[in-house]
């Protein structure tokens, strides 16, 4: 089934006018925040390659989060890698997803989900698996929380570049393990990850 916007539309004809689509960037990496974003779009929204981020390549997706920022109303919100640590990685997901979707001037009426439902959600909810692929606001919030992160975990490698961290961007590669054992965690390393909590019993 290709990404439209046949959710949305379904909520709309119910009178549900404001539709936040909502998904998340970074609950796997050893490193660095998770970033939720959310968008609402309107009826006469039209952008027939978005799709899902994973999907893209990373200059499609810079080129629809350039548009998208300008063109949609959309919120982020950025849980560092110590509120990872404090909630773990499931908490802290689900406390930025009903972070974000409180930010909105106006507030949205439902959420699409992208995953599974989400426990003391503020707004009526419907998750869908795999929903990036299937709802254009999850997919527009998935480039906006994709490209997000990427930025932030690129501005991190200025500060700490012996770990790579604009290349693989946090993630668990082969090349970030072992730059993780050579030089030990750095200050935004998620302790409570199993790869980076071995790193302290030596």
């Amino acid at each position: 089934m290709p990404c439209s916007l046949k959710h949305e539309r379904t909520l709309w004809q119910q009178g549900i006018e404001r539709v936040a689509g909502i998904d998340e960037a970074g609950r796997g990496p050893l490193a660095g925040p998770v970033v939720v974003a959310t968008v609402i779009l309107t009826e006469k929204f039209r952008l027939k390659e978005l799709d899902d981020s994973k999907k893209l390549a990373a200059k499609k997706r810079d080129e629809l989060y350039s548009f998208l920022v300008g063109e949609v109303e959309w919120t982020v919100a950025v849980f560092t890698h110590e509120e990872v640590d404090r909630l773990n990685i499931l908490g802290a997901t689900h406390e930025a997803m009903r972070d974000a979707v409180t930010k909105h001037a106006l507030p949205a009426h439902h959420a699409l989900i992208d995953g599974l439902p989400v426990p003391r959600f503020p707004i009526p909810h419907t998750a869908l698996v795999g929903g990036d692929s299937l709802s254009k606001s999850i997919a527009a919030a998935s480039v906006i929380a994709k490209v997000t992160r990427d930025r932030i975990m690129e501005e991190m490698d200025q500060i700490y570049p012996q770990y790579g961290f604009a290349k693989h961007k946090g993630y668990a590669t082969a090349e970030h393990l072992a730059k993780l054992r050579e030089h030990g965690p750095c200050p935004i390393h998620r302790q409570s990850f199993e790869p980076v909590a071995q790193q302290y019993l030596f």
